[in-house]
């Protein structure tokens, strides 16, 4: 069943918790997934939400805090002890609790891993403290299971249980030398079928795909998505098997990557978010508007140059618009398409003068359709053929500028090191305004001598 979440529904657990009734939240709650009651959290009130958790299982809590948005998590275990965290966090996974820790003051974060009962979490959590989280390292988690090449599938099979304990999903088992060192891979297909004297060392697959701690998480998240995993080794510059990065951390990096995208494409900087603060949102979005209206003012000084021109002939005047719109437009479909083909690291690079190639090709079919349809409205609403002219001419020259301005510039900003996301909005769009009308502008001066 599809639980939907309801001004009326939230009420009804507001009054449970203000008659402080914990048998009948728990039986509502139990009707609900983690994923429910997380959202369910973001619409109470820190006392509220805080009363509601402590009245689940610590599991189940554990679950639901883990699944909380950094940014709202943050302040609601302000609420919290640190003994009250350290049984949730003593529950999570190692890679999630890092995350958790390092949102808290280094005062909660060094009594929580001192309250933790699980020493070996404890260890865990201190190995990945000193990563990056925007890096390999800061993305796996210890939790995994191995076996050592000298074993046998009897022994291996004993270790899965012991080990399988406390790790929450078994993608496959990975082996290791006396030294620790990643040699390969075993599925689990494999144990199952093979006898139990089989030795470990004639079953696993040596053509096992790992990454580096150091790699970034964009690298780590292109190499999952290439290969189609589940989990992802992580070792050491000697080889060593340190952990393993799961799919739902890299479906974190890039949803976390295409909306930082996706808002530099509309020109705002940062990540912001609908509940941020007014100023949060204001200081997020006003670079880029301030970028769009001082070329909003070059473009209409620059169309006052021409004052004469449309006083002449002031038809001109009513496709401005079109040459404008056009552009921008051309502009952000080009660089759009770029900036996929950038951001997809699978295929072999395409050279600048291919791009350039079938960009003009694009173009040219783009370009004779509009400008053609513009010239034959033109001469249907009865304008003379010399402006028909002028407007056909100067939108399939402005398709031209604008689909060339939207395949350099993403790859220009690329080769610099600078988010090419930022040239898909307001900088295009600017840029190509200006060009339109200085070749709409231009062709009107030569083919209608003004």
């Amino acid at each position: 069943m599809n639980f939907e979440l309801t001004k009326e529904y939230v009420e009804q657990v507001q009054e449970l918790i203000v008659t402080e009734n914990p048998e009948a939240i728990r039986s509502k709650m139990a009707e609900l997934f983690p994923a429910d009651i997380t959202g369910l959290l973001y619409e109470l009130d820190t006392p509220e939400a805080r009363y509601l958790i402590n009245q689940l299982d610590t599991e189940l809590g554990a679950e639901i805090l883990a699944a909380l948005d950094p940014n709202e998590r943050r302040e609601f275990l302000e609420a919290f002890t640190s003994e009250e965290i350290s049984r949730y966090v003593n529950l999570f996974d190692s890679d999630d609790a890092v995350d958790l820790l390092n949102e808290q003051p280094i005062r909660v974060r060094e009594e929580v891993i001192a309250l933790l009962e699980d020493r070996e979490q404890a260890r865990f959590i201190l190995d990945l403290l000193h990563y990056d989280e925007d890096v390999a390292g800061g993305l796996m988690q210890k939790e995994l299971v191995k076996a050592n090449v000298n074993w046998n599938v009897n022994q291996c099979i004993e270790e899965l249980r012991k080990q399988a304990e406390d790790v929450e999903k078994v993608y496959a088992v990975y082996v290791i030398d006396d030294n620790g060192i990643l040699l390969g891979i075993l599925s689990l297909k494999k144990i199952v079928l093979a006898n139990k004297n089989t030795k470990i060392e004639s079953l696993y697959d040596k053509d096992v795909i790992f990454v580096e701690t150091y790699r970034p998480a964009e690298e780590v998240a292109e190499l999952m998505q290439r290969y189609d995993l589940d989990a992802l080794p992580v070792v050491n510059v000697q080889g060593k098997l340190l952990g393993r990065i799961t799919i739902d951390d890299v479906i974190d990096v890039i949803t976390e990557q295409a909306n930082s995208d996706t808002l530099a494409m509309a020109g705002i900087t940062g990540d912001v978010e609908e509940d941020d603060t007014i100023f949060q949102q204001t200081k997020a979005r006003l670079p880029w508007l301030l970028v769009g209206m001082m070329g909003g003012i070059l473009a209409a000084k620059f169309i006052s140059f021409f004052e004469g021109d449309l006083k002449i002939i002031p038809a001109m005047a009513a496709f401005i618009p079109i040459i404008g719109s056009t552009g921008g437009n051309v502009g952000i479909q080009t660089s759009s398409i770029i900036l996929q083909s950038i951001a997809d690291k699978s295929g072999l690079d395409i050279s600048v003068w291919s791009r350039l190639i079938r960009m003009f090709a694009v173009a040219s079919i783009n370009g004779l359709i509009i400008s053609g349809i513009v010239f034959g409205f033109n001469l249907l609403i009865g304008n003379e053929l010399q402006l028909a002219l002028v407007v056909s001419s100067a939108l399939l020259s402005v398709v031209f500028l604008a689909s060339f301005t939207g395949t350099v510039t993403p790859i220009v900003l690329d080769r610099i090191g600078i988010n090419p996301a930022v040239a898909s909005g307001p900088f295009i769009t600017t840029a190509n305004d200006l060009i339109g009308y200085g070749v709409y502008f231009g062709l009107a001066h030569l083919l209608l001598h003004l």
